[in-house]
């Protein structure tokens, strides 16, 4: 298979930062369109992964599954786009096709392993997939969306990650009207949790460590803040939320907040921390709850949530940086400073 190189930025070891190098694409096959990156979202998986936090990083890494960009070239068959049109690409660019999680369109399950944007394995090149940090990508145009016109390309990409994420659970537990919603964490994921709840039309709870956030959370659209460090707020409020997205990816309690959960309750980790979160049988059994976990969505799930976002005008909120700050973002990620999702301008790369 004839190939071609583009610019991009990655780790070459976990102890490593990112830096240029040169990277292989395929050119395109029958079936796939390339894509001129125009901007990508930097997710906390990228910096997991960028230093091997989950022990499975193939390096050279170059991360980046919250592209948005313009189609330059598509193959014979496609028939889905054309050339100038602005996508999206997110965490996959493949899967099996054939199992029962890919035949009732949930990829993102898929029984063999779903192909990740980064970090998985290029079955036309026999080696491991690169990421959106970097110049182009080619994609098959199954795994390829379509950003609505209305939005901000540069605060839509978060959605291609943070806001499925997010969407996912909220819509599989018919989060809606008449629900009480809590949104653990108000960060990256979870700023994308109470504006896309309260769109559905849920009461919205956000639950925090930080008095410091809720102003913001007031802003993004939360009806009321609990604080989860004053012990008399959290008993006020103890089995009174419906369902509750847990989006924090830091060891914390989760018994506290499992006991603010109704009978019946689920509370769902979208979430990735590091080590086990230690939970208590009798935090589930007396009111018969629930503890889940979910991942991204998929294809068809995603571009329900990005034309549920054109609808409702819903982006991320983004602070927009040139590739060369990507270690300073990822050292400002670690601590938690940043509102709420950096996004590279690619056109830096390019220059």
């Amino acid at each position: 298979m004839s190939t071609f190189t583009v610019k991009a930025f990655g780790a070459e070891a976990a102890d490593s930062d990112l830096k240029q190098l040169a990277i292989v694409r395929r050119t395109v096959t029958s079936n796939d369109v390339e894509i001129d990156i125009l901007f990508c979202g930097v997710c906390h998986s990228d910096l997991h992964t960028a230093r091997n936090e989950w022990h499975g990083s193939i390096y050279p890494v170059v991360p980046g599954h919250e592209i948005v960009g313009r189609i330059i070239q598509v193959g014979d068959n496609v028939d889905r786009f054309k050339v100038g049109d602005i996508v999206g690409v997110g965490c996959m660019v493949d899967s099996c096709r054939e199992c029962e999680s890919c035949r009732d369109g949930l990829e993102q399950y898929c029984e063999k392993g779903n192909i990740q944007t980064y970090n998985g394995q290029d079955v036309h090149l026999n080696k491991q997939t690169f990421g959106g940090y970097s110049e182009r990508i080619v994609v098959d145009e199954s795994f390829v969306l379509r950003i609505p016109e209305n939005l901000d390309l540069a605060a839509a990409a978060p959605l291609l990650c943070a806001g499925i994420t997010t969407y996912s659970p909220l819509k599989h537990w018919n989060v809606g009207p008449g629900k009480r919603v809590g949104i653990v964490g108000i960060g990256g994921l979870g700023h994308m949790g109470v504006k896309l709840a309260k769109a559905m039309g849920a009461h919205v709870v956000v639950i925090t460590t930080s008095a410091s956030k809720v102003e913001d959370a007031r802003r993004l659209g939360a009806d009321e803040i609990i604080l989860s460090t004053d012990e008399i707020q959290m008993q006020a409020n103890a089995n009174s939320l419906h369902f509750i997205l847990d989006c924090v990816s830091a060891a914390h309690d989760i018994n506290s907040y499992l006991s603010l959960l109704k009978r019946d309750g689920s509370l769902t980790l979208v979430g990735a921390p590091e080590h086990p979160l230690p939970v208590a049988a009798f935090s589930l059994i007396p009111s018969r709850k629930t503890l889940a976990g979910s991942m991204i969505g998929g294809i068809k799930e995603t571009q329900e949530m990005l034309d549920f976002c054109g609808e409702h005008n819903i982006t991320s909120d983004v602070e927009l940086i040139s590739m060369e700050e990507i270690n300073d973002a990822y050292e400002r990620l670690l601590k938690g400073d940043i509102k709420y999702r950096f996004v590279i301008d690619m056109a830096s790369l390019k220059n």
